[in-house]
């Protein structure tokens, strides 16, 4: 057995009628290893997970469209949304570094009144502690999709209501705040090209991509659902 690695997290994604909803655990853990759960909640997680995933609209391979562009989904970060954070005055990178980083220094900007200037965390894809600066490393913590915007453009994006993309690019169930080389390295591949190299949080990333496309009603390539699959029984799903 590997050894365990306690993750502390504000958030946690449930399926509740087939819905992505965000759960805040003002001082809860995650504690998983590289053989399964630890944590019974893991394991159940894992099952609602596990039984969504058979729902899902499954096609046979990724078939990268032309026409995507990021413009699609909206103004980057904008909070005229109406999802979860939407319309609270701040822009959607702030509830995102607010709620995923420790020890936050706040101050005002145009965007936001009370925009985080100063934190830090162990990001989720690696492990590795990063330091945010607003005003010198702010590049070193960057926001990422969990579904991709251009996987969900190919899987059916490319056909909904702009205001519906809108929603879908600052929806906080689909985001999380992670080191800069591994959002990068990860780029907008699907989890049969990638996951993220920190094994302990595979279960997370699986229910949480899951979660998200059952939401939302996206198709899901058949590669990917293997993995996940593959991922959720390692779980305990």
């Amino acid at each position: 057995m590997e050894s365990t690695a306690v993750w502390p997290v504000r958030w946690w994604l449930v399926l509740i009628a087939g819905v992505a909803t965000t759960v805040i655990v003002a001082a809860g853990v995650i504690v998983a290893d590289r053989d399964g759960p630890s944590d019974p909640a893991v394991a159940s997680q894992a099952r609602q997970a596990m039984s969504a995933l058979a729902r899902v609209a499954v096609v046979g391979e990724r078939a990268p469209r032309s026409d995507y562009q990021r413009e699609a989904f909206g103004t980057a970060w904008t909070d005229a949304v109406t999802v979860a954070g939407g319309a609270n005055g701040c822009d959607t990178r702030n509830d995102v570094l607010t709620r995923d980083l420790v020890d936050v220094q706040l101050s005002v900007i145009d965007s936001c009144p009370r925009a985080v200037m100063s934190g830090e965390f162990r990001s989720p894809y690696t492990g590795e502690f990063v330091v945010f600066r607003r005003d010198r490393r702010a590049g070193a913590v960057q926001i990422d999709h969990i579904v991709p915007l251009a996987y969900a453009w190919d899987m059916g994006a490319w056909a909904w209501p702009w205001a519906a993309r809108a929603n879908f690019a600052n929806d906080t169930a689909n985001l999380v705040a992670v080191d800069a080389a591994s959002n990068l390295a990860k780029s907008d591949h699907e989890p049969a090209r990638w996951l993220p190299p920190n094994r302990t949080f595979h279960c997370q990333y699986a229910i949480q991509f899951i979660a998200v496309t059952v939401s939302y009603r996206l198709q899901v390539d058949s590669p990917s659902v293997d993995t996940l699959a593959a991922v959720l029984r390692r779980c305990g799903g």
